[in-house]
């Protein structure tokens, strides 16, 4: 399908495709989506200096848009990172097939035997920013969950996700699924998206993953369901009973490991007993990592700071950046990420395993760790394969949306001639 001027017409037959596929989908094997991701694994390793090529225009015209350092790395895909993308096909395509799980069963006194199962959701429609490798994680991920999905990338990344997705649909024809399973919207026009929000007839949920413009338009504009993560400023707070060692580890990997990403520090909370030795050590090893270390009083007096202002509270800077403080007690920590916070990702580190239990338990975040990094915040490293983004809402998904968040429920009743008294 060509770029049309039609938007709405463009976007009605894409719905219209995507329902008639999701019924299909509805009942398909498990080793027909087995088959599916695989065969679009091949693909996409056969295709991988096709995918570079076009990333290598992605690329280009991201840098004449002015995209920051950070974004260009979130656009970027070279070799490794295809093989990321292969490696997460496979290791969905091998895990167990979420639809028709039985979540429960029980018998009631009437005589009927009751299930609850798991069963799609239907189409989903995925509108995401400049990560190319989000079209591979969001296809596969719906397609698992027995879902048709309609993707709908960044203008940035839109030849490199064309290829990528040509990839998954080689792998449904290989397995004898419907093509329109799997849909891109093939058009940079804005209207696509306004268009997909009010998609009510053929599109049962939407996902948005990419800034807080994105995300802020969807929640506004949606007349559709919508699983979101608006920010991802992510806390690491250090405990006066923090290991040095570990504290120093895991904050330059949270911090530097790739700035670009949701599960980045943004802020760090120190305890005011360690602030001067543990704190110290910390904020002098960020600086010389090239991190931009935006302090507190107290702080500020380090070297190589900046003075914080009210504005570096709650900002999530994607890039080599930090905004650092001193709290009196884990409760000054625990008031500050309520304030300040997105209920995404927050961290301690702590050799106190009361305090540990106090953080876990007294905050609301949809991922709370200890004494690991909050880069670590993603559905990889959860075991689920991939994600297809990280929801901090409380309905329905929450943490890490792999595919057995993307399914649904129904209910089973059997008897036998059974009838209500």
């Amino acid at each position: 399908m060509n770029e049309m001027t039609n938007i709405p017409a463009l976007m009605a037959e894409i719905g219209a495709n995507a329902k008639r596929a999701a019924a299909q989908l509805a009942f398909a094997s498990a080793e027909r989506k087995h088959a599916a991701l695989i065969g679009a694994a091949e693909a996409v390793w056969a295709r991988r200096g096709e995918i570079i090529a076009a990333n290598a225009k992605d690329m280009e015209y991201g840098r004449e848009k002015g995209l920051s350092a950070a974004m260009l790395d979130r656009l970027m895909l070279d070799e490794d990172r295809v093989r990321g993308m292969v490696d997460g096909l496979r290791t969905l395509a091998e895990q167990p097939d979420p639809v028709g799980e039985v979540l429960a069963e029980w018998d009631m006194a009437s005589g009927l035997h009751i299930r609850r199962v798991r069963t799609p959701l239907g189409v989903v429609g995925v509108i995401y920013e400049s990560r190319p490798n989000v079209t591979a994680d969001a296809g596969a991920l719906c397609l698992k969950a027995g879902n048709a999905v309609i993707l709908r990338g960044g203008s940035e990344s839109f030849h490199s996700s064309g290829v990528i997705h040509a990839c998954l649909v080689d792998g449904l024809k290989s397995a004898n699924l419907p093509a329109h399973a799997i849909q891109r919207v093939p058009t940079r026009d804005r209207a696509a998206v306004s268009e997909m929000l009010t998609m009510t007839d053929t599109i049962d949920v939407i996902v948005p993953r990419g800034g807080k413009g994105l995300v802020g338009l969807v929640q506004r504009e949606a007349r559709v369901p919508v699983f979101a993560h608006l920010e991802g400023i992510v806390h690491i707070y250090i405990d006066a009973a923090a290991d040095p060692v570990k504290a120093l580890d895991v904050v330059l990997n949270a911090k530097t490991r790739r700035t670009g990403i949701c599960g980045a520090a943004e802020c760090l909370l120190i305890h005011r007993d360690v602030a001067d030795t543990i704190g110290q050590g910390v904020i002098r090893a960020l600086l010389d990592a090239g991190v931009e270390v935006h302090a507190g009083p107290g702080l500020d007096g380090i070297d190589g700071t900046v003075p914080a202002t009210k504005a570096d509270w709650g900002q999530e800077f994607l890039d080599m950046k930090i905004a650092a403080r001193i709290v009196d007690d884990i409760d000054a920590a625990m008031d500050h990420i309520r304030t300040y916070g997105s209920n995404h990702t927050d961290a301690i580190l702590t050799e106190d395993d009361a305090a540990a239990a106090r953080f876990f338990a007294e905050l609301d975040s949809a991922i709370l760790m200890r004494n690991a990094s909050t880069q670590f915040a993603d559905g990889g490293e959860f075991g689920m394969g991939a994600e297809i983004g990280i929801a901090t809402g409380k309905m329905h998904a929450r943490g890490p949306v792999g595919a057995a968040q993307l399914t649904s429920f129904k209910y089973l009743v059997e008897g036998d001639g059974t009838t209500r008294p």
